[in-house]
């Protein structure tokens, strides 16, 4: 069955995953989820400059747990990020995921990625699509009709 849930080989956050970034989302009282993250070199698209690619994965990691948080099992269907500024290896990094609307099956979330001192990097914007219990199975045995709910 197709599901949703964190698991310990995520590239992101797993911790049994050695080639992974093993990021540790919290869930604020804010009804955000936190983490921090200072790049290593194994990110580098560029010399010295984290690789677009690993910061999309990293905010849509934030919106994905911010989702999770709200016990929905969700798969992102849309993703745009906008990068402010480039991204140095070796710097340190507050990233934000929180959950903006709910309609129906639809949950829009958004990220942030920021220095320390609160300069943004990149900030990112997502749509998910919650899944059912018959789209889960359907999904399974014939993933061309999984999207026809």
């Amino acid at each position: 069955m197709l599901q949703a849930q964190p698991q310990a080989t995520c590239f992101v956050c797993g911790s049994d995953n050695p080639r992974g970034l093993q990021l540790r989302y919290e869930f604020g009282v804010d009804g955000a989820v936190h983490a921090t993250w200072t790049p290593a070199s194994m990110c580098e698209g560029f010399r010295g400059i984290v690789h677009g690619g690993i910061v999309s994965t990293v905010l849509d990691e934030a919106m994905s747990k911010a989702v999770f948080a709200t016990n929905c099992q969700a798969l992102t269907c849309k993703l745009r990020v906008r990068f402010r500024h480039h991204v140095t290896v070796g710097e340190p990094l507050r990233i934000r995921g929180w959950v903006v609307a709910r309609q129906k099956r639809k949950i829009t979330a958004e990220a942030s990625l920021c220095t320390l001192d609160g300069k943004e990097r990149a900030q990112a914007w997502a749509t998910f699509l919650v899944l059912t219990g018959s789209q889960v199975d359907r999904a399974v045995l014939r993933p061309d009709l999984a999207s026809s709910e």
